[in-house]
């Protein structure tokens, strides 16, 4: 929560009569609702409402609506929503033809959201937000959009992409301004199908200007003695840099620990933050599964793998395992590491029998994922689709392939020659080396990860990592769509845009807004490090204190 007040006076726009429950529907519902039984919800049919404190339907009145309210850290504000229908009937009046099944799957509400009349963006919520009977029979929503206790809710992370990822927080950093929010509903049956509006509400919104913060943070934090790195004498816009900290130490670049820019080789800046030093050692998450490809590619060419074409039936007698087909026989090692081996198997959606969720409480991680089913819409080596247990299975094949194990091949092959000895790793339920995510290590000995890759495998002349492991690493394995980042070997690509100039990079991005970033054109590598673990402004504010602040500060 940001350190500064929001004060908020509400007006609620008219609803005309057409949002009744049946007013102008003249298709038959589907499904029984709870339909519009108090005299509240019926003279309020269409209306979004505000409150702080989440109070009781049975209790909720007109008077509690809020027509003004000051929002301070730990603050909570909600929605109440009074719909003349359930959700399942408005899908139903878009497609007839579907069950109610299919409606449930393919349809949600959309959101709009327009500040002082401007859209600034439009979601249509995941399918799978809200359970299937509260769509089929609810009449009125209570979301959360501001929680002081993390309400587990898809109100407030629709809120967080909002304002964090999509305009609302540039658009209401200071002054008054007017927010609309409207709802819709919609189906994704072979193409995006948008209903009419069914609930909208306005507020006036100001927000106060941040609170002042000491000097020291925000001066530049001097390099201390004994980095380990040669000092860059290089020059950088330091007040970029004290901008940065500004914005930091007010909380609106959140749960930051640590910056860190090498140029040409050597330490530029070393900044930390909410109580990190340079000893902490750093959770980065899934920034540990890009070492799994490093790994990779120093057992081949010790030629403990032979290449990125063995099949996982060369390393597992996959008949022992659920779901058994021909096709799981063909995964290869190199669709592991482009996370495009084709198993039932999707992060990004939470009822996938594969999402790493339901793998973190079994017992066996490689089992999980070796039950798994192949997918049919998936073609091994072709179809990108974001899958932790594919990478555990890769860390496993390398565990029992190398001398020692994973752990100690590592610790010998690449942390050594790094002069890395202060790391963490998490383990397996076998007690393997997690490759999952959750590598600790120091933000400056990060920082020689990413180097290394800049020096195309070298460290203080030797060669850790083949050159050409690092050229097949850091390729596009994906075109870039709406829905795909380009993808090279556990590595994501990005661009970063500055002054209408666009800078290309190859980075490890670890939740929460973790990343080791190795630009190709420019003498960088820069290490961001925080812990907002599952916040969706985890990797945009990363991305927005890189494009308005660091780039700008150090290029030349």
């Amino acid at each position: 929560m940001r350190n500064f007040a929001i004060i908020l006076l509400m007006s609620i726009t008219p609803i005309l009569t057409s949002y009744g429950q049946n007013s102008t529907n003249k298709i038959p519902d589907i499904v029984q609702n709870k339909g519009i039984t108090t005299p509240l919800h019926k003279a309020n049919v269409g209306k979004i409402t505000f409150m702080s404190n989440i109070i009781p339907l049975e209790e909720y009145r007109e008077s509690d609506f809020l027509s003004s309210f000051e929002i301070e850290e730990n603050s909570d504000l909600n929605i109440r929503v009074f719909l003349g229908n359930s959700l399942t009937n408005y899908l139903h009046q878009l497609d007839t033809t579907l069950t109610v099944d299919e409606l449930v799957k393919k349809g949600n509400y959309q959101f709009s959201f327009y500040v002082d009349g401007d859209l600034l963006y439009t979601e249509n919520l995941n399918s799978g937000a809200g359970l299937p009977h509260q769509k089929n029979e609810n009449t009125i929503l209570r979301k959360p959009l501001l929680s002081s206790t993390n309400e587990d809710s898809w109100g407030r992370f629709l809120w967080m992409r909002f304002y964090y990822r999509n305009g609302g927080e540039a658009a209401l950093e200071s002054g008054t301004h007017v927010l609309k929010i409207e709802i819709r509903p919609y189906l994704d049956n072979d193409g995006i199908i948008v209903g009419d509006l069914i609930a909208q509400g306005e507020i006036n919104l100001k927000l106060a200007e941040p609170g002042q913060v000491a000097e020291e943070q925000i001066a530049i934090q001097p390099i201390q003695p004994n980095s380990g790195w040669e000092l860059s004498k290089d020059r950088y816009d330091k007040e970029k840099i004290r901008e940065l900290n500004q914005k930091i130490a007010q909380n609106k670049f959140k749960n930051i620990t640590s910056v860190v820019v090498i140029k040409d080789g050597k330490l530029l800046i070393e900044e930390y933050f909410n109580g990190a030093n340079r000893n902490t050692l750093h959770d980065t998450r899934s920034v540990g599964k890009s070492f799994a490809s490093t790994m990779t590619g120093i057992a081949l060419e010790e030629d403990y793998l032979k290449s990125t074409s063995q099949s996982l039936s060369e390393f597992y007698d996959l008949t022992k395992f659920s779901n058994y087909s021909a096709k799981k026989d063909k995964v290869t090692i190199k669709s592991l590491l482009t996370m495009s081996s084709g198993f039932v198997g999707s992060d990004d959606n939470y009822d996938s029998p594969g999402n790493e969720e339901k793998m973190y409480p079994t017992d066996n991680w490689v089992r999980f994922t070796l039950d798994l089913p192949m997918d049919d819409t998936k073609k091994i080596g072709e179809k990108w689709d974001y899958f932790t247990a594919g990478v555990v299975v890769l860390g496993d094949i390398i565990d029992k392939s190398v001398p020692g194990g994973l752990e100690k091949y590592a610790d010998k092959k690449l942390f050594k020659p790094l002069g890395i000895s202060n790391y963490k790793w998490q383990y397996t339920p076998q007690n393997v080396a997690n490759t999952a995510g959750g590598l600790q290590m120091n933000a400056l000995d990060f920082a020689k990860y990413g180097q290394l890759y800049k020096n195309k495998g070298t460290w203080d002349g030797r060669q850790v990592l083949p050159s050409d492991w690092v050229k097949k690493t850091m390729t596009n394995y994906f075109m870039e769509t709406p829905d795909q980042t380009p993808y090279g070997f556990l590595f994501w690509n990005q661009k970063f845009s500055v002054n209408d100039k666009s800078y290309e990079a190859f980075l490890c991005n670890g939740n929460g807004g973790n990343k080791v970033i190795v630009f190709n054109d420019q003498p960088l590598v820069i290490v961001i490090t925080a812990t907002a673990y599952g916040q969706p402004y985890g990797h945009s504010q990363v991305d927005k204190m890189i494009q308005r602040y660091i780039l700008p500060a150090v290029l030349e």
